[in-house]
């Protein structure tokens, strides 16, 4: 067996620990096509030739995304998509996953609705062996800040063991992330953790906003702070984490390579990077896939993507009994 062969096998055995993931983007084609002829959902305009998801840019990207979400009505549906997520992504070796789910698409932010959702996602999630989920309650931000408010009202009627956080999605030029305050500040109260996405469209203020607005220990994405090495320095000393999706951010265009990603510079600089596949059909990624793009990008080995798992480990929404677990099995994998 080759060198290259040899890191690909350990890649492909090694415990992964991944953030940002959203539910309905994480759908396969195949099952939101099924899913949509069983609802009379007429859904053929957001796939390719090839059964692909299409879409030009982000902003369509969006608009596709919520057309896929039509076919997922009720907590069965979204059990269905949680077990297929789940085989999934433990196929290729993701041990604890954290989840955004909106309570926008899950009963449109009415509690009770959303307690039988919740209840739903977690029985389907305790059925797939292997692998550990959490929830982060995610409000979508160009639906605005009242459906927000009712995210977070959602978020704290069921904050526990299982929903353990609380972000934000969607279009990062809608808006300002102050208007988000009130919502983020009712999670905070229900002990969740929080997160934004910022720095992957907004360009690097939005990362400022989103740490001095809604004071969060997480960025997602966050990658467009490299233009800024102020703020590049403030990350790295403060130990705020960034969810990094690198395919994702190839996929639509705000890097034209692996290799131009900053994810290696923000590295080196200090910065706590974590790695993720974000929305994976979408952006014909996995896991695996992140891994060998950087393994190929920037030379690095088993002990790299150990040290990202770690990271993921010790910045996750969690309780300390299960990231202590997620840690021993990083450290005790051998090739």
């Amino acid at each position: 067996m080759t060198e290259t062969e040899e890191l690909t096998d350990a890649i492909a055995k090694l415990p992964k620990v991944e953030l940002h993931h959203h539910i309905e983007g994480a759908a396969q084609p195949e099952l939101v096509r099924r899913m949509a002829q069983e609802k009379g959902l007429n859904l053929s305009n957001i796939f390719d030739g090839s059964g692909a998801y299409k879409y030009a840019d982000f902003l369509q990207f969006l608009d596709v995304y919520e057309q896929a979400v039509r076919p997922f009505q009720t907590p069965e549906d979204y059990a269905r998509l949680t077990r297929s997520n789940l085989e999934e992504a433990a196929a290729h070796g993701v041990v604890y996953l954290e989840t955004f789910v909106s309570p926008a698409f899950c009963g449109g932010g009415d509690v009770a609705a959303w307690k039988e959702y919740i209840h739903a996602i977690r029985e389907a999630a305790a059925a797939v062996p292997g692998i550990d989920m959490r929830v982060i309650v995610t409000p979508v931000r160009h639906f605005g800040p009242d459906p927000a408010k009712a995210a977070a009202a959602c978020a704290q009627d069921t904050a526990g063991d299982f929903v353990t956080g609380f972000g934000i999605g969607g279009d990062e030029n809608a808006g300002h992330l102050s208007d988000f305050t009130y919502a983020f500040d009712a999670a905070r109260e229900a002990g969740l953790g929080l997160t934004a996405h910022a720095g992957e469209w907004g360009g690097p203020q939005s990362v400022r906003d989103a740490i001095d607005h809604l004071k969060v220990t997480r960025i997602g994405h966050g990658v467009r702070a490299i233009e800024d090495a102020k703020l590049v320095e403030y990350l790295a000393a403060s130990g705020i984490v960034l969810e990094v999706c690198p395919q994702s951010n190839v996929a639509l265009g705000v890097y034209p390579s692996t290799r131009a990603h900053p994810i290696a510079k923000l590295r080196a600089a200090g910065v706590r990077v974590t790695v993720s596949t974000d929305d994976p059909p979408f952006f014909h990624t996995t896991m695996t896939r992140e891994y060998e793009e950087l393994a190929r990008a920037f030379d690095w080995g088993v002990d790299d993507f150990r040290a990202l798992g770690k990271t993921a480990a010790e910045a996750a929404f969690c309780d300390e009994d299960t990231r202590a677990a997620l840690s021993e099995k990083l450290e005790t994998f051998h090739v």
